[in-house]
């Protein structure tokens, strides 16, 4: 089943700045869109890297603290008249998205990396939006009952040889309990795994029977 597009959870328009953007300036932006980070973006609109609130707080521990017994990290770098820009503070060439990626395709690439969001890109590498994990998660807000009829229409009644009148289908939560009976048990397999790739399903429980007798396979 095909999932939802990145397209769909990512924010746009991005707020975005310059690499000359200054510090004050970027931790303002960050607290009036309520955001954690920003790309960094050339003239065109293409992405040089990102500043995150994990970058603008190494400035804040890499102040003098006699108090603390916790040695100072290094500071970032500082430009000409004690400046401190998006250019000094930005993680360079970030790994990027574009707005057809699945949301599974995304979360895999975050998970991959260790990243908290990616800069979505279009055709011509330009930055059109921000995709952030608490984005890729509201997929799992899915109601229960739009999970169900995808499950039914969608998945069920598209596998041959299954009836979808002879399979029970609970959800409750994003959980998925399957009971009723398939022709053959090499169709469970299948049943399941399809309905674990329906968006916003969390579990999936086999209560299924093939040709008569209960499957064994979960």
């Amino acid at each position: 089943m095909p999932h939802a597009t990145v397209e769909s959870v990512m924010t746009s328009p991005v707020v975005r700045v310059a690499p000359e953007t200054g510090f004050q300036e970027i931790v303002a932006l960050l607290t009036e869109y309520d955001i954690t980070g920003v790309p960094v973006v050339d003239p065109d609109g293409r992405p040089l890297g990102l500043v995150s609130e994990a970058d603008l707080l190494r400035t804040l521990a890499a102040q003098e603290d006699p108090g603390s017994l916790l040695p100072a990290p290094e500071s970032a770098r500082v430009g000409h008249g004690g400046e401190v820009t998006a250019a000094d503070l930005m993680t360079a060439q970030p790994v990027c998205t574009t707005p057809d990626t699945s949301v599974v395709a995304a979360a895999r690439l975050m998970s991959r990396h260790g990243l908290k969001r990616l800069p979505v890109l279009d055709e011509e590498g330009r930055v059109i939006g921000m995709v952030s994990r608490g984005d890729l998660l509201r997929v799992f807000l899915r109601e229960d009952q739009v999970i169900r009829r995808e499950i039914v229409e969608e998945v069920l009644g598209r596998i041959e040889g299954v009836s979808p009148a002879e399979i029970g289908v609970e959800v409750d939560q994003g959980r998925v309990v399957l009971s009723g009976t398939v022709p053959e048990a090499h169709l469970v397999p299948i049943v399941l795994n399809l309905c674990r790739s329906v968006d916003g399903v969390v579990s999936v429980t086999d209560r299924l029977q093939a040709g008569g007798a209960t499957a064994s396979i979960g």
